[in-house]
């Protein structure tokens, strides 16, 4: 069954329910209300607001800026000096300089308050309905509320503790969200439906095990994330090998063969998927993903010749150089994660006509000169036989013709290292295939949890509790000898955590589990481009002094995050 439902209640909730604590009313959803709407349609109604915006959540400048830029992979300047500014928030992320008034830190807050909210909705009108679905659809809005939950306590350091839509939420923290979280999730796992009955768009039962396994793997962060290290307890450790041993042997999902069809258009049905954000065509997704890293004058296809990119981050040469490193004297485009060529024109400049149908950009990590579509006063250039012209681009879009959209390995915030086209770009999302704008209606799912994860979560595990080398080289070998749709990259010979850290770098860049890795491997304090902040405050985010703000007539209810 689909993920999408009928929004056609209006639901209205607080996060906060003492009066006037803050404005997280929710908007109608849909202004279609029938009367006399079927028990099912009220379930429906119910539950779609609960999952509705995950696509928000997961855009660029919301949990991708917070847990991306932050880190070693990503990099964002101000490109040429005109764009992506932004008063700074975007150097001041990177840096780990972020304020209590930063707009996506609101963003991001905002939207899973609100979606916590929405979940205590469904849950308390699900108790009373006579749909078949109303078990279902509660153990889904409950564990949802988990979800959003764990993504608090990771991002925020706190977790709410609410079940009565007309009561305040108890804020909690530590070792406490930890419990509650666990407990959440651990009531709803009989009742949600296997993966294989819903798919990866809705809460599955593999799904709850995959988030148990990765609680579990971070509870040592949750319970002391200001900690100078560490304390992997062994039982935490036999709770993610339990969790991940259950997912393998239930046979629900499959590696991949072709690594970027994980990520492709038509990803929704890829066996890999665990939990993902639902994106097909009619679920109206964003293709953010797809265009923020490429350049504006990379336009991915040819029926649409106002999409393209933004020139947003690019990744830091530190996190390029872990590539180089692991492969030396080899190019790291030889690991099929690394990068996918396409078409044949971008290694043989005399390829220049190509029918629409065969045009498709390159995948993966690109570097130096790039090739596309050729436009001209907004419409493409084609060959005498009606092909479309392909050819070595610049910088026509900021008129700046002069400079070649060649993108080397060093980006910094210096004014040469901002120009429009430093750093080694990331196109691992497919541009959506019917996205006019090139922001629009993405197709792609975007992924929250994978098989590979499971594999790599359990891998960490048997290290952390036992140094467990040889049976978490075997689990990371499986996955690298996976990708046989083309020359799987070759396997480790040995294993242990610096190493393991640096494989969830080449297997998850731009999935947005950096900056929680970084943290759980004690790097999140290192140096590099741009980026020198020691303070261990940094680890979570302030929360939004219009929260604290909104709050202020209960004293000492919403207190802001140490360091901010």
């Amino acid at each position: 069954m689909k993920k999408k439902f009928s929004l056609i209640f209006a639901v209205a909730g607080l996060l906060f329910m003492a009066p006037g604590c803050t404005d997280l009313e929710e908007q109608v959803l849909d202004e279609t209300l029938k009367a006399n709407l079927s028990p099912d349609e009220a379930a429906n109604g119910l539950l779609a607001p609960v999952y509705a915006l995950l696509p928000n959540l997961f855009q660029h400048t919301t949990y991708f800026a917070l847990n991306e830029i932050t880190t070693d992979e990503a990099i964002l300047p101000y490109r040429g000096g005109t764009d992506w500014g932004d008063n700074g928030i975007y150097l001041a992320l990177h840096q780990h300089n972020t304020t209590a008034t930063d707009p996506n830190v609101n963003s991001t807050w905002g939207t899973l308050s609100q979606s916590i909210s929405r979940s205590i909705t469904a849950i308390n009108g699900l108790k009373n309905s006579t749909s078949a679905t109303a078990a279902l659809y509660a153990a889904e809005a409950r564990g949802m509320r988990a979800y959003y939950n764990m993504i608090m306590l990771d991002m925020f350091g706190v977790a709410f503790l609410k079940d009565d839509p007309n009561a305040a939420s108890v804020i909690i923290r530590g070792e406490e969200a930890l419990k509650y979280i666990e407990s959440e999730l651990l009531a709803i796992e009989p009742v949600v439906q296997p993966k294989s009955v819903v798919g990866p768009g809705r809460l599955n039962q593999v799904a709850v095990w995959g988030l148990l396994a990765r609680l579990n793997l971070n509870a040592a962060v949750y319970r002391n994330i200001y900690a100078p290290t560490f304390e992997f307890r062994a039982e935490d450790m036999d709770k993610v090998i339990q969790y991940t041993d259950k997912i393998i042997a239930s046979g629900q999902a499959k590696l991949s063969p072709d690594y970027f069809s994980i990520f492709g258009n038509q990803n929704h049905s890829n066996q890999e998927l665990i939990f993902a954000v639902d994106q097909r065509a009619d679920l109206n997704g964003h293709n953010r993903l797809a265009y923020f890293s490429i350049s504006g004058d990379q336009f991915p296809l040819a029926a649409f010749p106002a999409a393209n990119g933004t020139d947003g981050p690019g990744i830091t040469s530190d996190f390029y150089q872990s590539w180089v490193q692991a492969y030396g004297a080899v190019d790291p485009k030889r690991d099929p994660r690394f990068y996918q060529e396409n078409m044949s024109v971008y290694s043989n400049a005399a390829d220049t006509c190509v029918k629409d149908s065969d045009y498709k950009i390159n995948r993966g990590i690109l570097r130096g000169q790039q090739f596309g579509a050729l436009r001209v006063n907004g419409a493409f250039l084609r060959c005498p036989d009606g092909r479309l012209k392909v050819g070595k681009l610049s910088y026509v879009t900021r008129n700046r013709a002069d400079l070649p959209v060649s993108f080397g390995e060093l980006v910094d915030f210096t004014t040469a290292g901002s120009n429009y086209n430093t750093g080694y770009r990331v196109a691992k999302y497919e541009f959506g295939s019917e996205s006019n704008t090139g922001r629009n209606k993405g197709d792609a799912d975007i992924v929250i949890l994978r098989l590979a994860d499971i594999y790599m979560m359990r891998a960490e595990a048997k290290l952390r509790k036992s140094n467990d080398a040889a049976g978490a080289l075997a689990d990371v070998n499986l996955v690298r000898a996976s990708r046989t749709a083309t020359t799987p990259p070759p396997a480790l010979t040995a294993m242990n955590l610096d190493l393991l850290f640096r494989e969830r770098g080449f297997e998850f860049y731009w999935e947005m589990l950096r900056r929680s890795d970084m943290i759980r491997f004690g790097k999140y304090e290192g140096k590099w481009t741009e980026k020198s902040n020691a303070d261990v405050k940094k680890r979570i985010f302030p929360i939004p002094q219009t929260a604290i703000d909104g709050a202020s007539n209960v004293p000492g209810y919403l207190k802001q995050n140490d360091g901010y």
